[in-house]
């Protein structure tokens, strides 16, 4: 996910010769014909895309503007490539930054504090769409659409075909942010594994049911369990049943933060998020703008039963399935660990890893054959004990161009033309090839995937299916993603570093929660920096009080390993095919 990749693709840009010229349509036509091949649109309908960029960039021409996003292969294909043939056709230069995802959180956190324009755009994850709607520090999109950035809205931009707009979208029905990539949170298995017949046998004599994709996470368990001690090694080499990573830094905060309390049981049911506790665990009632609190005591869930169990089952399957080493690993190195091909499964795997999982075993992939067929799949994220059917499946990241007020106008418009030209149905295609990460219907029922779909491991099938809109982000009840996401890291840390018991630092972290919401809830009521949408805590009362209401906060379970239910790969596919 915030990997760089230099592509084939940008290399042979560069050998090319393509450089900055003064916009044109003979610019435009190269680089449809040398680069933005294959396409929804054809060649004539592109030229006429192109040409609208010309004319509606004429006012910027000359203009050098800074965007920033994280690092990952469609980010680098857009900074390589896109800002070449942007240039070429448009006569605007733009440096395309690229940081790490905490860093980009940064950068974008500065300039809403301090009005000081950082960047004229930045791919910002939908994840703060709750902050933008109460800052009001973000142009509305769809206010400036019909207004003063008209004439720069491109006819062809078609919203409808964006897969993730409505993720985008605030609780006043405005559009804040507009999609880029997106990629799902879903379950990673050595299918060759699953599929031997000895490994089949060995598991159902001893569980009493088929080994195949875990629906549950007591299935999940018995087979990080069975790959760990029973297999143990494959052609010599050992192998182990569970990947994840553990090091305390600011990607373990979005380990938990994507969405896996909810995949455990924590929050109430409710697409696309919990209502009126979300998979953070802050509870907000429905019809309300207003977060009530993280703590089981203010009717949050964040250091209820489910969610300590959560915790608990992170720590516990990564000091005993997983890679030696895996504990103090980062995001960053979780990915080049998995892909030494010895582990069998991996419960947290993000969609925007498929670009590198399908590289050939040349550059060092051990999970795919000698054709470069992926020996691997995903498939949809199994469920805890608390989880019920109605309750949010998984998390989905909509990386989104957002546009801050602070920027001046000209600069912010000339950065919109640039994000609608990287996400356009010209160049998306192409781009969906290198990055793999989705965005318009359009290009992932293009032909061209479904002859890939077979090298992409299931991938193409699930953004395919109805399923894929049940994987959702950080939703509005979290008002100030930059302010509340920091505390994550450091309580989990102090569970992997063993400092703390997991409900000894969900206790720590919901009050952090509670303290800093109470903050914004000040200056809010004092100010109206939340627009009248910042927290209005509930008094706390004992955690009974909440815990004898039906939903969540959910009381502890008796039993938390129910028995293990798995499903067979090919039925799920051919289920999604099918609907």
């Amino acid at each position: 996910m915030r990997r760089h990749l230099l592509s084939a693709v940008a290399a042979a840009a560069v050998i090319a010769g393509h450089g900055p010229v003064w916009a044109d349509e003979a610019a435009a036509q190269r680089w449809i014909d040398d680069e933005f091949q294959p396409s929804t649109l054809s060649k004539d309908e592109q030229m006429s895309e192109m040409q609208w960029f010309i004319e509606a960039a004429q006012p910027y021409a000359g203009m050098e503007i800074n965007v920033l996003s994280e690092g990952i292969p469609t980010h680098s294909y857009e900074s390589e490539v896109l800002t070449k043939a942007f240039e070429e056709i448009t006569g605007i230069k733009v440096n395309h930054q690229i940081l790490g995802e905490g860093e980009v959180v940064q950068a974008v956190q500065t300039q809403l504090q301090t009005g000081r324009n950082l960047y004229d755009g930045y791919v910002n994850d939908s994840d703060l769409i709750g902050t933008h709607s109460r800052l009001q520090l973000a142009y509305p999109l769809t206010d400036m659409m019909a207004g003063d950035w008209a004439a720069a809205t491109s006819p062809t931009l078609d919203l409808d075909d964006f897969m993730g707009i409505q993720f985008t979208t605030g609780p006043d029905g405005k559009l804040y942010q507009l999609p880029d990539q997106q990629f799902a949170n879903l379950y990673w298995f050595r299918k060759d594994w699953f599929d031997d017949e000895a490994n089949k046998a060995a598991f159902k004599e001893k569980y009493g049911y088929d080994l195949g994709v875990p629906v549950n996470w007591s299935a999940y368990e018995d087979i990080a369990d069975f790959f760990t001690n029973d297999v143990k090694e494959v052609d010599g080499v050992a192998i182990y049943g569970h990947m994840d990573y553990g090091k305390r830094a600011p990607d373990l905060g979005w380990r938990m933060t994507d969405a896996w309390l909810s995949m455990a049981g924590a929050g109430d049911k409710g697409e696309p998020n919990g209502i009126p506790v979300d998979e953070w665990g802050i509870r907000m009632e429905a019809g309300t703008c207003n977060p009530v609190g993280a703590s089981v005591s203010r009717g949050g869930a964040a250091n209820g039963p489910a969610a300590v169990y959560a915790i608990r089952k992170w720590d516990e399957w990564l000091r005993n399935y997983a890679p030696p080493g895996a504990a103090s690993y980062d995001f960053y190195q979780s990915l080049p660990a998995l892909s030494q091909g010895n582990v069998a499964q991996q419960i947290f795997w993000y969609t925007a890893f498929t670009a590198d999982m399908v590289k050939p075993k040349s550059e060092g992939n051990n999970t795919v054959d000698d054709e470069g067929t992926p020996l691997w799949r995903m498939a949809p994220s199994p469920h805890g004990p608390y989880w019920e059917d109605g309750q949010k499946v998984g998390y989905q990241d909509v990386g989104s161009w957002t546009f801050l007020k602070s920027t001046p106008a000209d600069r912010a418009q000339a950065a919109w033309l640039y994000a609608q030209f990287v996400t356009s149905k010209t160049v998306d295609v192409k781009k969906s090839h290198v990055g793999l990460t989705f965005i318009r219907d359009s290009s992932v029922n293009h032909e061209s995937f479904t002859e890939r779909a077979p090298k992409l491991g299931g991938l193409v099938e699930f953004y395919r299916s109805p399923d894929r809109v049940a994987w959702s982000p950080t939703g509005i009840n979290v008002p100030d993603y930059p302010k509340l996401a920091q505390i994550w890291w450091q309580q989990i840390g102090d569970v992997n570093s063993g400092a703390f018991t997991p409900q000894e630092a969900m206790d720590r972290l919901a009050e952090e929660m509670d303290i800093t919401m109470a903050r914004m809830q000040a200056a809010d009521e004092s100010a109206g920096v939340y627009g009248g949408c910042g927290p209005r805590l509930n008094e706390p009362q004992d955690a009974s009080f909440w815990l004898e209401k039906e939903g969540s906060p959910k009381a502890k379970l008796e039993n938390e390993k129910p028995q293990g239910q798995t499903v067979n790969y090919d039925e799920l596919v051919q289920r999604w095919q099918s609907q």
